[in-house]
């Protein structure tokens, strides 16, 4: 590769939760760091996906939007003024005997003595329904996939359709902003958290939200890209129509590694497996955080991806230092270092 554009002491690849708060947890032990992000903006999926949607089990907030959860971890990291290349992927990875040199698909080329990947699900996109006309319909916005703003579903018919947990989180997020929420899964049981569960229930009885099981997508109808109307269809055969505005179908995220597959790390079905100690990769010098990385027990959870964080940050320590001993401190004791 070229002569590095920037040195550092660790390169973070990805913006999301888990990558903002590794960088915090570097910065908290002197550790010099860069963030890179093939998105426009911080943030990851919670920018990208959810911005409006609230989050539940981050500790101390009862409920937080993801935008918001975003903009108090950058303020976080602010102290330590930390670099961030957006816009731009790490496409190439070699070590060397310092360390490693990463080269983005800008030019970039990133000298580091650790990496950090930190690339939730990696290259994502949503898992479409196979229907006759959905193009239009998706240009239009009559279908869609991600919900930005819940103030574009106000005073609409809103149909979403799936049986997992950003499903049953959208009926009841926009379920006081449409004018109505239908749920359509085609089994009867849903695989969300129980207390989501519950409050659909309650929503259900309240008449907030209408559940319509046993069916699936069948066509659309509409003209000129605006929706109209989503046929459903059960096994057997038997169709229902439903007039609604807008139609969102979660079937789950299709996501790709993509350039981090080729770089010789073991990888597991998308997912890099590390030592649960240290979030270290099957490479040395390489750790994994958030929901990239895999052991036995994880849990795919926003403060699971905090505390691995911290972990690859305290391992990484001795790589960069090695003549230093790491004396634990609580940040109570030893404030936010100057950046």
């Amino acid at each position: 590769m070229p002569s590095p554009t920037h040195t550092t002491d660790v390169a973070i690849i990805g913006a999301g939760p888990a990558g903002l708060f590794a960088a915090f947890e570097c910065g908290m032990l002197k550790l010099g760091c860069i963030i890179i992000d093939a998105l426009d903006e911080i943030g990851g999926q919670c920018t990208a996906l959810y911005p409006e949607k609230p989050i539940y089990d981050i500790p101390a907030h009862p409920a937080i939007e993801g935008g918001a959860l975003i903009e108090a971890l950058d303020r976080q990291i602010a102290p330590f003024d930390v670099p961030r290349l957006l816009g731009r992927r790490v496409e190439r990875l070699e070590g060397t005997r310092g360390g490693f040199v990463l080269g983005t698909s800008s030019g970039d080329v990133i000298a580091a003595r650790a990496v950090i990947i930190a690339a939730g699900a990696g290259a994502f996109g949503p898992n479409r329904p196979p229907l006759e006309g959905l193009d239009a319909f998706e240009q239009t916005g009559g279908v869609q996939y991600f919900v930005r703003r819940r103030a574009d579903f106000a005073d609409r018919d809103v149909l979403i359709a799936g049986g997992g947990d950003s499903a049953v989180d959208w009926a009841l997020a926009l379920r006081d902003v449409a004018r109505s929420v239908k749920l359509v899964h085609r089994r009867d049981r849903f695989r969300a958290a129980p207390e989501s569960l519950r409050q659909l229930d309650d929503a259900v009885a309240l008449g907030q939200v209408e559940k319509i099981i046993g069916y699936q997508l069948h066509g659309l109808h509409g003209a000129q890209g605006r929706l109209t109307g989503v046929d459903l269809a059960t096994l057997d055969g038997t169709v229902r129509h439903v007039t609604c505005d807008h139609l969102l179908p979660f079937f789950g995220l299709a996501t790709d590694l993509g350039p981090i597959a080729q770089w010789g790390l073991d990888t597991i079905r998308g997912t890099i497996p590390v030592t649960p100690s240290t979030c270290e990769s099957s490479l040395p010098g390489i750790f994994a955080v958030g929901d990239v990385a895999t052991y036995p027990g994880k849990l795919k959870l926003i403060l699971q991806g905090f505390t691995e964080g911290a972990m690859a940050a305290h391992a990484i320590h001795p790589i960069v230092h090695p003549d230093t001993a790491l004396h634990f401190e609580y940040s109570t004791s030893k404030g936010v270092p100057a950046g």
